[in-house]
């Protein structure tokens, strides 16, 4: 028979070996994965688009954050790392370097083609979401590290961004906003022009909403869903199945209700707006971005100064509806003269905002034309007077204040995130540059690498 007090021994003997056990397994877990180090060496580096570049100069990288920028080619034994660790250089020394760009308005989860109309009828969220791994990979190969997804099919893009931040997935870091939220009918409605027996009647849960109640409920569904910002649907749009019209269609105070909604759970607004009454009516309701804004007028101008909303302009988009409206079959019913409306004129809305200094941040609306192609928008900016330095702060510093990440991205800076993006010749002279990317890393992980 065991006495009490040698019970007692042998119980903490046992919990005292348990612990040092999990204590060597844990140390010797650090052992087996060492802190990853690299120094990346940089012909020329650009660390903020609000600075100037600067020739030879090293970013040293532990893990995903960025540690130090230094001057000189720095080797591996100055990194600064502790012993044991792995160290490794990437040779960028010819190459011209600058922060992992952003792109402010892109679809990850579906890409348009003569065959949209049928696959929105056959294709499931488990397609949208395959389908968003190839586009996240394809976008972020392209040099886009950070991309906010404004508009994709029931939890596709919440599942895909998930899959990317646990590294499952190759892929730029996603901000979604999950379904749009718009009118019955409006411009996110899917079941436009189908039968109702094939979609049924979708309401608030599925993001469309009328009346202000029903406006409150779909923006707390998506965020309930995991949304990290909302989108609405302030007016119609191109490809949208629906003769309604390019101009208005929430009323004034259902705008007002997604907004306040939304800020009072602590998400930012982007609002589809082609007509100019839909514009101003979803900037005087508070929005903090607008995207596409074609029909914009001096009212627009005004209130977006006023209100510190910035412009997202998606001039590829409207070059792509419009080339593709020419194509017999690609595009059905009001579409074709919606695209044929619309596309000529986004990139002078854009150059008369940009003139009157607007607040500019860079979005594409990638899916309306092929994925990985969004560094097109450069060339079409400066092509309407924006110098190549402004498109870059639009796609790096812009774009990180507007999606509110501005402590994370934007900018090659100690305690941010490794996301850098390498060409062969100065974008700076030539913007197409960056059409030709040659090295991607995100969050320290070599995504592309074509040196």
């Amino acid at each position: 028979m065991i006495r009490l007090p040698a019970l007692v021994s042998i119980v903490c003997f046992t919990v005292a070996a348990f612990l040092a056990h999990a204590q060597t397994g844990g140390e010797q877990a650090e052992q087996r994965e060492p802190e990853r180090w690299q120094v990346v060496q940089c012909g020329t580096l650009l660390t903020r688009a609000d600075r100037p570049a600067r020739s030879n100069a090293s970013v040293i990288v532990r893990n995903d954050r960025i540690v130090e920028v230094r001057e000189g080619f720095v080797g591996a034994e100055q990194a600064g790392a502790p012993a044991g660790s792995e160290v490794t250089v990437v040779d960028l020394r010819g190459m011209h370097v600058l922060p992992g760009l952003i792109d402010c308005h892109v679809h990850l989860t579906f890409e348009t083609s003569p065959e949209g109309r049928l696959r929105t009828v056959t294709d499931s969220e488990a397609d949208a979401a395959i389908n968003g791994v190839v586009y996240a990979r394809r976008t972020v190969e392209a040099g886009f590290t950070t991309v906010r997804d404004v508009g994709s099919q029931g939890d596709a893009c919440f599942a895909l961004r998930d899959a990317i931040n646990d590294g499952r997935l190759v892929g730029p870091r996603v901000l979604a906003s999950g379904q749009s939220i718009t009118p019955t009918g409006g411009h996110a409605d899917r079941t436009n022009s189908f039968r109702p027996d094939v979609f049924g009647i979708p309401g608030p849960i599925q993001g469309v909403a009328d009346g202000v109640e029903a406006c409150r409920q779909a923006v707390r569904n998506q965020v309930k869903r995991g949304a990290d910002c909302i989108k609405l649907t302030a007016t119609g749009g191109v490809l949208s199945n629906i003769g309604a019209g390019l101009e208005q269609q929430f009323f004034d105070d259902e705008l007002k209700a997604i907004v306040e909604t939304a800020h009072l759970l602590k998400k930012k607004v982007a609002a589809h707006a082609h007509g100019v009454h839909g514009v101003n009516a979803a900037l005087r309701a508070g929005v903090d971005s607008i995207e596409h804004g074609t029909f914009l007028d001096d009212e627009s101008i005004a209130l977006f100064k006023q209100t510190g909303a910035y412009y997202v302009p998606t001039i590829t988009a409207g070059k792509a509806v419009e080339t593709y409206s020419k194509i017999p079959g690609y595009y059905i019913g009001p579409v074709v003269e919606k695209a044929r409306t619309v596309g000529p004129m986004i990139q002078n809305a854009f150059e008369r905002a940009h003139k009157a200094g607007v607040k500019i941040a860079f979005g594409t609306d990638a899916g309306v034309f092929p994925h990985g192609e969004n560094a097109r928008e450069f060339v079409y900016m400066t092509e309407a007077g924006m110098s190549p330095i402004d498109c870059i702060k639009a796609a790096t510093l812009n774009a990180a204040e507007l999606l509110d990440i501005a402590d994370e991205v934007g900018s090659i800076e100690a305690g941010k995130s490794a996301d850098l993006v390498a060409v062969a010749a100065d974008p700076l002279k030539d913007v197409s540059e960056l059409q030709r990317v040659r090295f991607v890393m995100r969050a320290g992980a070599v995504a592309r690498d074509e040196r």
